[in-house]
């Protein structure tokens, strides 16, 4: 697992490879990630959008902007906490992603970035 705190909220991502949903001989490869996203201010906000940077081992490289996580917009009150499951494909069996999640302070409407630390998704044979 991987954790990162900025401007006071926590971000942990849990990856894990999906055999089950995935085909090394056509250069598919899933993968799924859990994000914990944890507000440790003293104030109340709401996660308004994010951008993914994903770039696979063979060297492809894309971007993701959209608006929400998984068609959610959380607000998080001080101390609470907000979990989501998601994935990705990749044709190479590894790859990184990382990226930021644009949030907004209920009572001022001031936005501010918060980074969504880098990790690797990478088959477990890759490893060996």
């Amino acid at each position: 697992m991987v954790t990162e705190v900025t401007n006071g909220i926590r971000v942990s991502v849990r990856q894990k490879y999906q055999p089950d949903y995935s085909n090394p001989f056509q250069a598919h490869y899933v993968f799924t990630y859990k994000i914990s996203i944890e507000n440790l201010t003293d104030y109340t906000i709401q996660l308004k959008s994010r951008v993914w940077n994903i770039h696979d081992g063979n060297g492809s490289y894309r971007e993701v902007v959209g608006e929400g996580v998984v068609g959610q917009q959380p607000v998080l009150e001080p101390g609470e906490s907000h979990d989501y499951v998601s994935g990705c494909n990749f044709k190479s069996g590894i790859g990184k992603m990382y990226g930021k999640y644009m949030f907004e302070k209920i009572m001022t409407g001031e936005e501010f970035e918060v980074n969504i630390p880098e990790f690797t998704l990478c088959v477990p044979f890759k490893l060996n």
